[in-house]
């Protein structure tokens, strides 16, 4: 194994060791440098590619993204601007393309269902309440962030909300009591 290296008292890490603290591939890593989303701090004369902190903590932001499914190509853009403006239209942006396949697969389901006469198929498959919380955890959301997720859903599409809400079979007074929060 090779060690780490130090420059100037900075943490470094080769590309295997940062595939493995992420749990991803060499593959990936590279990837994301051809993409200029992750450029090595530095390059030894054998040339190994060496990660500092800071490329450790942009990894562990691309890999976030990655994980809700955000595009590669707009990650960059979502990672160096820095206003929230930017920021939110490109979220806001993924948000809604996934809503749109979520509705195309819905959409698909039911064609399904219809073909199959079995309209009792598309009832076993609803997306829960519990089954959304479970996901949302997988995610990386904690208690405060899923309530930080409703009240920003709640801002911005109080509608949607509501409606999102009802899709997951939660009773009306609980979502009012989701809602007023």
């Amino acid at each position: 194994m090779i060690a780490t290296q130090r420059a100037i008292g900075e943490f470094m890490l080769t590309v295997t060791q940062l595939a493995r603290k992420f749990n991803i591939s060499r593959a990936t890593i590279l990837y994301y440098e051809r993409e200029g989303l992750l450029m090595p701090t530095k390059r030894s004369d054998n040339g190994y590619r060496w990660y500092g902190e800071s490329e450790i903590e942009r990894l562990e932001a691309i890999v976030s993204y990655r994980s809700y499914g955000v595009p590669v190509a707009s990650i960059n853009e979502l990672i160096e601007r820095k206003d929230s403006l930017s920021q939110t239209q490109i979220l806001k942006d993924h948000f809604n393309e996934l809503e749109k396949e979520i509705n195309q697969l819905r959409n698909q389901q039911k064609a399904i269902v219809a073909l199959l006469q079995e309209p009792n198929l598309l009832e076993d498959n609803m997306v829960t309440k519990d089954r959304w919380v479970e996901i949302m955890k997988a995610a990386g959301f904690d208690e405060k962030s899923m309530l930080s997720w409703h009240q920003k859903f709640e801002e911005m599409e109080p509608e949607e909300h509501q409606k999102f809400l009802e899709s997951l079979g939660i009773d009306e007074e609980e979502i009012k009591q989701i809602r007023s929060l």
